[in-house]
């Protein structure tokens, strides 16, 4: 251990406090991006008061190491004041904040490096466990408190412009949404459609993409697998890995891709860059003159996925089928409509890429700020 780095484990402890008064709102899990996420695992026939209560500035993490790639699933609880975990999680809280930030503690967490360390230092023959042990053995810089609230403040700065980012992105979206429901959603009626619109299905406006692509020509960064798609239409993250042998199927800029296991999780992604994705990834590509954007309109719909999962196979990790997802049914307007249509969403979409591409930038920086603090010399606060 560096001399400037103590121990976590005189910081905190656990809290187990159970939920006694049978509520069931709030219910959270943990992602791999390190955030709490509204938790959408059956409930059904649920002792709730066996759940853990975790409230606002505790931390939750799973020992469980085995099925998160190389990531560990930890958040600190911020925006909300209290809520409901599973009970195979760890609550725990720091003893004495004027020692150790919360959200100084959290910023550690999120670094790769803590990835890789708890990663290796998990064991287990048949779960790999990250302890409460391991976890009080975690040492990082422990400056002065004030040196703590002047890193946080750095780094929420940055993330401060990245929500707003993100919120701006959302509104944009919305726009496109508003859009695409007003001129081909509300009133049309399927039996009289406008002159030069027909009905159709999403095999009349896309195939599937039948390209491949070696595994040698592929990265983390433009290889989508399940796992690094993000529930809620909410796009992708960097891959954890890659596959060992043989390849991918090929995508390109403007292809749709949607995770074929468990539908209900709406994983969907406009592509923005060339690459290849696993074979539980459905790879939409628009026929000629379907504009993507109209076709992405169509396909992250609520309608769309609850059809999906409504012809879907298995129970336990229900699969789509891929010939009944063809047949989902959509309208083709006239060309006249689909362009006008097309102009606007590509001034909308320039836009988001635009705000996506600052955030890009924003998140390295907010990676390099991470790098620095296993570097801090500020004297520590003892």
């Amino acid at each position: 251990m560096k001399s400037n780095y103590k121990s976590i484990g005189p910081y905190i402890r656990i809290v187990d406090v159970r939920n006694m008064e049978d509520k069931k709102e709030n219910l959270f899990g943990v992602s791999v991006s390190k955030v709490f996420i509204k938790s959408i695992a059956n409930t059904v026939g649920t002792n709730f008061k066996t759940y853990r209560v975790v409230k606002k500035n505790q931390f939750t993490y799973i020992p469980d190491t085995s099925r998160r790639g190389d990531k560990i699933g930890v958040a600190l609880l911020e925006n909300e004041e209290e809520g409901l975990v599973s009970q195979a999680y760890t609550v725990f809280e720091i003893t004495n904040k004027k020692r150790l930030l919360p959200e100084y503690l959290m910023m550690w967490f999120r670094r790769p490096e803590f990835d890789r360390y708890a990663r290796y230092i998990s064991h287990g023959s048949v779960r790999e466990i990250f302890s409460w042990e391991d976890m009080c053995n975690v040492s990082l810089p422990i400056p002065s408190l004030e040196k703590q609230h002047e890193i946080v403040a750095e780094y929420n700065v940055i993330q401060n412009r990245i929500n707003l980012n993100n919120h701006l992105i959302q509104k944009l979206e919305e726009t496109t949404q508003a859009i695409y429901k007003q001129w081909f959603v509300d009133g049309i009626d399927l039996e009289n459609l406008p002159e030069g619109w027909k009905a159709c299905t999403v095999s009349d406006l896309s195939d599937y993409s039948n390209k491949r692509i070696p595994v040698e020509k592929l990265g983390l960064d433009n290889y989508i697998s399940t796992e690094n798609m993000l529930q809620n239409r909410e796009g992708i993250v960097l891959a954890n890995g890659l596959p060992s042998t043989g390849g991918a199927t090929m995508f390109s800029i403007g292809n749709i891709l949607i995770s074929n296991i468990r539908p209900y999780f709406k994983k969907i992604w406009l592509s923005d860059f060339n690459g290849g994705c696993s074979n539980d990834v459905l790879c939409f590509v628009p026929k000629k003159n379907i504009p993507s954007l109209y076709l992405y309109q169509i396909l992250k719909k609520n309608n769309f996925f609850e059809y999906v999962m409504a012809g879907s196979k298995g129970t336990k990790m229900p699969r789509g089928d891929k010939k009944w997802v063809l047949n989902y049914p959509a309208i083709m307007p006239n060309d006249e409509s689909l362009d006008k249509f097309n102009k606007i969403a590509i001034v909308t979409q320039n836009n988001i890429n635009h705000k996506k591409q600052e955030n890009k930038k924003l998140s390295e920086m907010k990676d390099l700020l991470l790098s620095k603090i296993a570097t801090i010399e500020d004297k520590a606060n003892d």
